[in-house]
């Protein structure tokens, strides 16, 4: 019997897919516990256009991160840190700061966690920071840092 499975089921198969399983498998434990659905014409269709209306969704948020990735990578923040003697800087920039910076400055809303730093900003200088907006997108943004007088 195929069956279309509503979940990921071990060792059978992910959400979404069409398998083959014994008559007793599918009616005893797949059908029983909700976990697929008989894979007839009806059933079929439904899954046909959800994976296209999913598509079209992720489509749709590619676009939007392309969009934002131009917007971010045409524009640039600038920033302050407090230094001592030697240009040695107090204190450093974290991805929060840098998030509530582009909120500020730019307007754009970008969440702290897409922020890609490998280390916090401990110098004085112009640094090119990568933001993951999408699995294919990542803007590179440009972030100037300057001595607080």
């Amino acid at each position: 019997m195929k069956v279309i499975l509503t979940e990921d089921v071990k060792s059978l198969g992910k959400k979404g897919e069409i398998v083959e399983v014994s008559d007793g498998y599918a009616r005893n434990f797949i059908l029983k516990k909700k976990k697929g659905l008989e894979a007839n014409s009806k059933n079929l269709n439904d899954l046909k256009l959800k994976k296209a209306n999913e598509d079209k969704i992720a489509q749709e948020q590619y676009e939007a991160a392309r969009e934002l990735g131009k917007t971010i990578e045409a524009g640039e923040i600038k920033m302050s840190i407090k230094t001592g003697e030697g240009g040695k800087a107090f204190g450093s920039i974290a991805s929060k700061e840098i998030a509530a910076e582009v909120k500020e400055q730019m307007e754009l809303e970008v969440d702290k966690k897409k922020i890609q730093l490998k280390e916090t900003i401990k110098t004085i200088g112009t640094h090119e920071v990568p933001i993951k907006l999408h699995p294919r997108v990542t803007a590179i943004l440009k972030v100037i840092v300057t001595e607080e007088s």
